[in-house]
């Protein structure tokens, strides 16, 4: 069943090929799922197709007005076909499998796009779902202009020779708060700001202990902003047992941004890279990235 399970989603991955239009010529009704998919529909000029996303598609502003058709991973294919898509673009994360079958099975065209933590990886998502949309050169230009400001990055932190050892928080609905070990988008974000992951030993997201905490010993800790919200805000978390005896517990050292700003890996990656380098390593001189349309709050 597994295997089953498995060619079926293989099926509905890219290559990438051009969505044709809707009914009599008319523009296809597209729906989003994932964040930085919905980031890249926008930065290419095909956000008025755009008919419904997921929760996690906070920006730009403008989704806000759109029909949610619930989180990326728990989607309901009745909720989804309701809203007549032609073209159903998400991450490969998106699921259950039966939605996406059900999805397939509708005659709606369903591709997933590989969602990885790199540089790299954000320029092809942008190839890919350019290809998709038949977006070509803004496609290829919009991948020019990420991947320009990337290096601007890149090129001022090769000075760094001092990485600090930054922890990762994430709230849990119930007991510690959770930390970020390898292999996850947290990680790959603190890497290429110029830190250290504190964690070591595990993949994923695992509950933080007292005696964790200590030992890792951060410099710095990072956090999702709503993530602080629900832990009660920074006096809170900085007095969490474990948390206070670190380095970044007693120098207050606690850093938050908006979740898929910074870890949605989407075309405003370079910028979210920059100002987490900027409060990793405050007294390094930093480009200022060009003023992009698409990275506006």
């Amino acid at each position: 069943m597994r295997a089953l399970v498995g060619a079926m989603l293989a099926a509905l991955l890219l290559p990438a090929t051009a969505v044709s239009s809707g009914s009599a010529g008319a523009e296809p009704r597209i729906v989003t799922l994932g964040g930085s998919i919905t980031e890249i529909a926008y930065a290419l000029g095909v956000g008025s197709q755009v008919v419904a996303v997921d929760t996690t598609s906070r920006h730009p502003a403008a989704v806000e007005a759109l029909p949610k058709v619930g989180y990326l991973r728990t989607l309901s294919a009745e909720g989804i076909l309701s809203l007549r898509p032609d073209v159903v673009v998400g991450l490969e994360e998106a699921g259950p499998p039966q939605t996406l079958v059900q999805l397939r099975d509708s005659g709606a065209v369903l591709k997933l796009v590989p969602d990885h933590y790199s540089a790299e990886s954000v320029i092809e998502k942008i190839n890919l779902v350019a290809g998709l949309f038949g977006a070509h050169e803004r496609g290829q230009a919009l991948a020019s202009a990420v991947a320009s400001d990337l290096a601007q990055v890149r090129g001022a932190l090769s000075s760094v020779r001092q990485r600090p050892r930054v922890l990762f928080l994430l709230a849990a609905s119930r007991g510690s708060p959770m930390a970020a070990g390898s292999e996850t988008a947290a990680e790959a974000m603190i890497g290429l700001s110029g830190g250290e992951n504190a964690v070591s030993g595990y993949k994923g997201y695992k509950p933080l202990s007292i005696e964790a905490a200590v030992a890792f010993a951060p410099d710095a800790i990072v956090m999702m902003q709503h993530s602080l919200d629900q832990l009660g805000g920074p006096d809170v978390v900085l007095k969490l047992p474990g948390i206070a005896a670190t380095p970044a517990g007693q120098a207050r050292r606690l850093i938050a941004y908006d979740g898929l700003y910074l870890l949605g890996f989407g075309p405003r990656t370079a910028h979210a890279v920059r100002d987490l380098a900027q409060a990793l390593h405050p007294g390094l001189k930093l480009p200022d990235l060009p003023s992009r349309a698409w990275a506006a709050p």
